[in-house]
């Protein structure tokens, strides 16, 4: 049977490792305000080593969305060619992404590649019982999980959850009360960034033209975001603040990618004439969107010409009111 004990002792490696280092620069240990910040700086500083550990990947995973946002004219042709003929379809589709080396399913690889680590915060923060007869397991010593096991975020036990029952309260020392407000915020808090992460790159990038692509978008945007109501009351806290973090960094990564590499202007423009643009352009400037710009100021009418005095002609007085009255002959 295939083991995850590696998983388990490499998240305790990185745990502890940024324990001591915050404990060597002088992090109080302690609480303060009720939180013991050595223990939620490490574990908010697990998610930045896991981040830039997968940076190539996130690189590759934007690289397929342009390819695939470049796609998207090819794509439309397709479907118009072999409307209801849904196989063909997905044969014809399925061959031009290998020609054109791109992968609907990129877009999910880094979420994929961090379900390992994510699984290992879960299991080792759900051992950090003062009750575990297995306090040196995955590299740990005695005074470590001691520590770790009585660490709280607002007065509330980082492996306690929102689903807590009153014994597992009672082993951890904790407020039934005080355990499910920290939680219930920190579950509101991790759907909102999570809607928000994948809502930002759709904004910036558009709906997907492929059916296969759309979905697995809608997935990212609604279905992952309203799974999180269920399975939010039996993550521990610790892991809510790692999934917390790592949406703030994931909204803050794309940000700086999306601007540094914008879509192609493909992705924003039609493909034909009266077409629906497959992609919308993002909206900027101001809070509903690039306002239109003000028509552009009429220039002024060119003054009529003067014809100028004939050669030989008396010149005129300029300053000689122009209705005088002629002169009469006596």
């Amino acid at each position: 049977m295939f083991s995850l004990d590696w998983i388990y002792y490499a998240i305790s490696w990185i745990l502890l490792t940024w324990h001591s280092a915050w404990d060597a620069i002088g992090v109080p240990v302690g609480t303060v305000i009720g939180t013991n910040w050595a223990w939620i700086l490490a574990i908010i500083f697990l998610v930045v080593t896991v981040r830039v550990i997968l940076f190539p990947v996130f690189v590759k995973q934007i690289k397929s969305q342009r390819a695939m946002q470049a796609l998207q004219p090819k794509v439309k042709e397709l479907q118009e060619k072999h409307k209801g003929d849904r196989e063909t379809l997905q044969k014809e589709m399925m061959e031009l992404y290998r020609t054109e080396k791109a992968n609907p399913l990129m877009g999910c690889l880094p979420m994929f590649l961090q379900i390992p680590v994510f699984l290992g915060l879960f299991h080792t923060l759900r051992r950090l019982n003062p009750d575990n007869g297995g306090k040196t397991l995955y590299g740990w010593t005695v005074d470590q999980f001691n520590s770790a096991s009585s660490a709280t975020l607002f007065s509330a036990p980082i492996s306690g959850k929102f689903g807590s029952t009153a014994d597992e309260l009672a082993r951890l020392g904790a407020n039934a009360g005080t355990v499910k407000v920290v939680a219930g915020i920190l579950v509101v808090i991790m759907i909102a960034t999570t809607y928000l992460t994948s809502r930002q790159m759709i904004l910036k990038t558009g709906w997907a033209e492929d059916p296969q692509q759309r979905m697995v978008q809608r997935l990212m945007l609604y279905g992952i975001p309203l799974s999180l109501l269920i399975s939010g009351a039996i993550f521990p806290i610790g892991v809510i603040i790692y999934w917390v973090t790592n949406n703030l960094f994931t909204l803050g990564q794309q940000q700086w990618v999306l601007r540094k590499f914008p879509p192609p202007p493909t992705a924003k423009t039609g493909t034909g004439t009266g077409a629906k643009s497959a992609v919308q352009p993002a909206k900027t400037g101001g809070l509903f969107g690039r306002k239109a710009a003000p028509a552009p100021a009429k220039a002024p009418a060119a003054a009529p010409k003067v014809a100028g005095p004939k050669p030989g002609a008396k010149p005129t007085n300029p300053k000689k009111g122009s209705s005088r009255p002629a002169k009469r002959q006596g």
